[in-house]
């Protein structure tokens, strides 16, 4: 069995096998841009890894996950994840190719690069309206 890890870097584009580096680091959405987001089904488990196109930290419990045929999904950690929502970038480790509510999720600072806090997932809502 093959474990796949993964370097979540925001804003650092850098990482192991790294998903959802974009160029500039993700910000907490303004009142009215969250008013817009809105659930478009029923939450799930999982989603397929080799999907992700990005991803998004909006506060230490929520990030959103753009992936390849433009759906988003928001996973709200079951609790605060201390620093997430400061450092925006994680790893996970799975043996299998999709991320779901039963895994963790580590965070690492950049500088010293360290590990952080390791939390929980929460389910993936499919919502829409979430800004990029």
């Amino acid at each position: 069995m093959r474990v796949k890890q993964a370097l979540i870097a925001v804003g650092l584009g850098a990482g192991i096998a790294a998903l959802g580096a974009g160029p500039s680091a993700a910000q907490k959405l303004k009142p009215e841009q969250e008013a817009r987001i809105q659930p478009t089904g029923k939450p799930e488990d999982c989603v397929q890894i080799n999907r992700i196109q990005e991803t998004r930290v909006r506060d230490d419990q929520t990030i959103d996950f753009y992936m390849i045929d433009n759906h988003v999904y928001r996973n709200r950690l079951p609790q605060s994840c201390p620093t997430l929502g400061t450092e925006r970038r994680f790893s996970y480790t799975t043996s299998l190719p999709e991320l779901c509510s039963t895994d963790t999720i580590t965070v690492f600072f950049e500088s010293p690069l360290m590990r952080g806090a390791t939390c929980g997932l929460g389910q993936f809502q499919p919502v829409s309206g979430a800004p990029r």
